[in-house]
């Protein structure tokens, strides 16, 4: 049986279009599920919106529209973005699909019918901003917007009756929360007591929502329902084999929506008896100058500035720079001038370079065909053992989400072919040695080869353009083995995969 990576994003909510934060979380995720494909694994890649709440009632108010329409509309945002970038998500769930509300229904009933859900009655402060119940202590801290003093009855689950079992499982589980950080900071958490979890809302209030199967007056909880998600796109209770087949889940989300994912999410499954997730994994921000972004200070990269970057260097350059200098265990910064050069010094010069200089001295030399390797020498060996502990290192590398020290060891790797060539001077070698001339070309472009087999996750198309003109057939499982490459294959023509930008177009 093959060994399984299922891998989900939060669900995006649809009040904002796409931004570089959402476009983090699914660039990375995609990464993530491409090089476990690459490992032959049985792969499972979930994205999608969560399109229940006030937000969403009030917004389509606004613009005198339906709910659904409203939710429509940045649901085919997100789609058509995820799309355009090449991402390869298995799946694109809804929470208004029927689907999903079927096994929300199930899962509340089972609960009710259990006794882990009650019927009670809340005084105190409500943000509406965030939809969520706060206590004394948050409401005097500030930390939620458009708070009112609030008194209604409502349905809660038990969460709290979970506490200490949720404890002994993240301590005896280290990697069930990672990065380190995030897992002490839930465990912080939970040093206080844990209140029951309001679950429902009054229709009265607000309609939007999966109605409550055991009371009609009622909807579900925006949160309670969204992070069923993770189970009802597999058919949780629908099909056993489906579900078994992929859960448990990575779960990658930002850090600020870590409580309902690594606190709500595990007790609902307790209570439902689901096994937990594999991993929650919960990166930091983008930030720009050390500042949040936010587009009231106009530092905030929306998805019309994202297709600026795609527009002067492509979208395979970009998501590049996200996945090498990303927030995976802390904030990250983003710039312009970080940005391009970046580019500029990897791609431009490390790859793109190399690439041309070795097409060209094939084509003069060898009729544009991969030469034969003759003799390999200690240089040779060297590149190419070289390779093989990089691939070893890579997937590593993987099981630890270290996406970033992947790309530097990789980029490192391309560093030292360009020194090879540099030492070897095959254009000075030509004029009285081919056959030594054809073994340099063909270990460098052995080891490019290998390179881009290994970068193709990040930038498939790009990566698939090069490894399109060596007309080798390329399949995974030969794709990283240094000497695969075919001599004699007549390569075809490529163009400069990464023009060099030219900083000076920086404003």
């Amino acid at each position: 049986m093959k060994n399984k990576f299922y891998v989900t994003t939060p669900l995006y909510y649809v009040n904002a279009e796409p931004h570089i934060g959402s476009i983090y979380t699914t660039v990375l995720a995609d990464v993530l599920a491409s090089y476990h494909r690459m490992k032959g694994e049985d792969v499972f890649f979930l994205t999608g919106t969560d399109e229940h709440g006030q937000k969403v009632q009030q917004a389509a108010e606004k613009n005198n529209i339906s709910p659904q329409e409203h939710c429509d509309k940045y649901s085919k945002q997100f789609r058509e973005i995820w799309k355009e970038i090449d991402l390869r998500n298995d799946d694109f769930i809804c929470t208004t699909e029927k689907r999903h509300e079927r096994i929300v229904k199930k899962i509340l009933m089972d609960l009710y019918e259990k006794g882990e859900i009650y019927k009670g009655k809340y005084e105190g402060w409500y943000s509406i901003a965030e939809e969520l119940f706060i206590t004394q202590k948050e409401y005097e801290e500030g930390k939620y917007r458009e708070v009112k003093k609030i008194s209604e009855v409502n349905y809660y689950f038990k969460m709290s009756k979970y506490q200490e079992k949720l404890i002994k499982h993240i301590e005896e589980n280290p990697d069930f929360i990672q990065p380190e950080n995030r897992r002490n900071e839930v465990l912080g958490f939970l040093k206080q007591p844990l209140r029951d979890l309001c679950i429902s809302r009054p229709k009265t209030r607000l309609s939007w929502g999966i109605e409550l199967p055991f009371d009609k007056d009622y909807v579900t909880y925006v949160w309670f329902d969204a992070l069923i998600n993770y189970i009802s796109a597999i058919k949780y209770s629908i099909d056993d084999e489906n579900f078994q087949r992929y859960w448990p889940a990575v779960h990658l989300i930002g850090k600020d929506i870590l409580t309902t994912h690594c606190v709500y999410w595990p007790t609902m499954l307790m209570a439902a008896g689901i096994e937990l997730p594999k991993t929650i994994f919960a990166h930091g921000w983008w930030m720009s100058e050390g500042k949040k972004m936010s587009k009231s200070l106009g530092n905030f990269i929306d998805l019309d500035t994202v297709r600026e970057y795609f527009e002067n260097v492509g979208d395979n350059a970009f998501k590049y720079f996200l996945m090498k200098n990303g927030p995976l265990f802390g904030d990250s910064d983003f710039s312009k001038e970080r940005f391009y050069r970046v580019y500029n010094s990897d791609l431009a010069n490390d790859f793109g370079n190399m690439i041309n200089r070795i097409f060209k001295l094939i084509d003069k030399y060898f009729d544009s065909k991969i030469p034969e390797k003759m003799n390999l020498g200690k240089n040779e060996k060297t590149l190419q053992n070289n390779s093989d502990i990089l691939i070893e290192d890579i997937f590593s590398l993987l099981e630890n989400f270290r996406i970033d020290e992947m790309l530097n060891k990789i980029i490192s790797y391309l560093g030292s072919i360009n020194k090879y060539l540099e030492d070897e001077e095959p254009w000075k070698i030509a004029k009285s040695d081919l056959d030594k001339t054809g073994t340099i070309l063909y270990s460098a472009l052995a080891s490019l080869r290998v390179a881009a087999g290994l970068l193709y996750p990040v930038m498939s198309s790009k990566m698939n353009d090069f490894l399109t003109v060596l007309n080798n057939g390329d399949k995974a499982e030969t794709l990283l083995k240094w000497s695969e490459l075919k001599s004699g294959t007549k390569i075809g023509k490529i163009k400069a995969l990464f023009p060099r930008f030219d900083m000076k177009k920086i404003s």
